[in-house]
């Protein structure tokens, strides 16, 4: 099996992750061009009006909730691949993490941008996944309901498929 070539394990499915035994496999880009390509996810932690508050007043107990979350969701964008199997390393040559207090919750936004040879968008879900995460660990003492919800990709760009956006 090792001496096979990509193209002999390849899927008789059509799925471009499944070989035609029916298992998974990280699928070679190396022959892909490298063009630039961004990708924009967002999503939303609701949480109570106690966490709210405490929020806007800058009274959470475990300090500056809001940043915590921005730097976990930068940093969680350059640990993609060690977190979902099948993602490729890819260089990451720019991240936005923006988080804005609604009056039900946190909104998230992150946007991620690479020149590299394959798309960038779960880079951008985990960046929104794991900053919702921190953020509902650094309000949990005043809200233990927290939900993460709504966690989607908004847009991308770049890549033989093309650009769109929600």
């Amino acid at each position: 099996m090792a001496d096979q070539t990509p193209a002999d394990r390849g899927s008789t499915s059509g799925l471009t992750h499944v070989r035609s035994d029916g298992t998974a496999h990280m699928v070679d880009v190396s022959a892909k061009q490298v063009t630039a390509r961004q990708a924009s996810a967002r999503g939303r932690v609701l949480l109570s009006g106690a966490a709210i508050a405490a929020l806007r007043s800058g009274a959470v107990p475990k300090g500056d909730a809001l940043a915590v979350a921005r730097l976990a969701g930068i940093q969680a964008v350059k640990r993609t691949p060690e977190l979902i199997p099948l993602a490729h390393p890819i260089a990451v040559h720019g991240v936005e993490v923006d988080v804005e207090v609604a009056d039900d919750g946190v909104d998230i936004e992150a946007t991620v941008r690479t020149a590299d040879r394959t798309g960038i968008e779960m880079e951008a879900l985990t960046a929104v996944s794991v900053a919702a995460l921190a953020l509902i660990d650094m309000v949990k003492a005043v809200d233990k309901h927290g939900r993460i919800t709504d966690v989607r990709v908004t847009a991308k760009s770049g890549g033989r498929s093309g650009d769109w956006h929600e």
